[in-house]
């Protein structure tokens, strides 16, 4: 095992041990403000990430029945739709839920939602994404870190290259802070370091409009007309390569985001260049700490650890650093910190593939 092996298993299990260390002990309704003991779950999305449901919702329940065996989640999914997911936190409202865990599909559009939960009584947790309004708490990856590693992954795939190499950005929805903020580091890093950013359009986190974008820009630039492709996340690199195969261009890196398999094995075949894999255990048992925390009447800001300004309120935070992934790195990142087995990832299609990256 080597030193990076031993810091990611280290690093992951004493943060979930300092969480439930923090969270030890409180299950008791005196410590309550209120005989309601469910946490509200509200993700964003289905079709276009597999994270939510394979991830998130099992992690995060595991952690809240782990830490408060009283409470229980009350969960949805809006799946891509802002409407459904205000209906959903009406509801949950409606209902008598203190706490909610919302993870937005639109976060500059949920102040009045938060702000109503407030007045009512009721603390949001921003999951992920920051949510605006008076939110309670905010649990997520430093996103700029995020970008900046995509930035330096994409500089490192390019090489001696780099220098005179035009860059496609296909970025996330320009409505989720997130986005922006992943924008922001990439940009940090690749400007002044390539030639040139010569086409730059938000994808929407949808893969048909990441690849209908990748299409208009072969279109434009021609097939020679760029040297690498950043996609804010692997379900659009996913259509971002698909596109390229079918225009005939070859040898273009490819980047992403949030190390779904389907990337892992594409980065382990040669097919995209890097993902960035941020751990979910840690993100998920720091929310659900926080929720035991609030539902029980806690005081959060003593298992935050930093704060973030927005809209002029200062919200608790838990801001975490997330890795990059790359065929050298499959082994002691994702596979290390549990996120998948080799056998997941090893299948009869991608099994050459393992075997020249060393996994088996």
């Amino acid at each position: 095992m080597n030193a990076m092996t031993r810091r990611i298993i280290v690093g992951t299990t004493a943060a979930s041990m300092a969480l439930t260390l923090a969270a030890c002990g409180q299950d008791s309704s005196k410590s309550s403000t209120s005989s309601n003991k469910t946490v509200g779950l509200l993700l964003p999305e289905k079709t276009s990430s597999t994270r939510y449901e394979s991830f998130d919702k099992p992690l995060i329940e595991s952690s809240i029945s782990g830490l408060c065996t009283k409470c229980t989640v009350d969960y949805a999914n809006a799946d891509g739709d802002e409407q459904t997911q205000k209906q959903q936190f009406d509801d949950m409202l409606n209902k008598g839920v203190k706490v909610i865990i919302l993870d937005p599909v639109n976060g500059q559009g949920t102040a009045s939602w938060v702000d109503a939960a407030t007045a009512k009584g009721a603390k949001v947790i921003a999951y992920d994404r920051l949510a605006t309004g008076n939110v309670a708490a905010y649990v997520a990856y430093d996103s700029e870190r995020a970008g900046e590693l995509q930035g330096q992954a994409m500089l490192d795939a390019l090489g001696s290259k780099a220098a005179g190499a035009n860059i496609v950005m296909i970025n996330g929805a320009e409505a989720d802070p997130n986005a922006a903020d992943f924008k922001a580091g990439a940009h940090k890093v690749l400007d002044g370091k390539v030639k040139k950013v010569v086409y730059e359009q938000s994808g929407e986190w949808k893969p048909n409009v990441a690849a209908q974008k990748m299409n208009e820009a072969i279109q434009k630039l021609g097939k020679d007309g760029f040297q690498a492709v950043y996609s804010a996340n692997d379900g659009m690199s996913t259509a971002i390569i698909g596109a390229l195969q079918s225009a005939g261009i070859k040898n273009v890196p490819v980047g992403g985001q949030d190390a779904s398999i389907d990337a892992v094995r594409r980065v382990l075949a040669g097919e995209q260049a890097y993902t960035i894999y941020k751990p979910f255990r840690p993100e998920t048992d720091a929310a659900a700490n926080l929720a035991v925390y609030l539902i029980q009447g806690l005081d959060v800001t003593s298992v935050a650890t930093t704060v973030t300004v927005s809209g002029g309120n200062r919200i608790p935070s838990t801001l975490l650093t997330p890795l990059v992934v790359t065929k050298q790195r499959v082994a002691e990142t994702v596979i290390a910190g549990g996120l998948y087995k080799a056998s997941d990832i090893c299948n009869d299609q991608y099994a050459d593939a393992c075997s020249s990256a060393g996994i088996k």
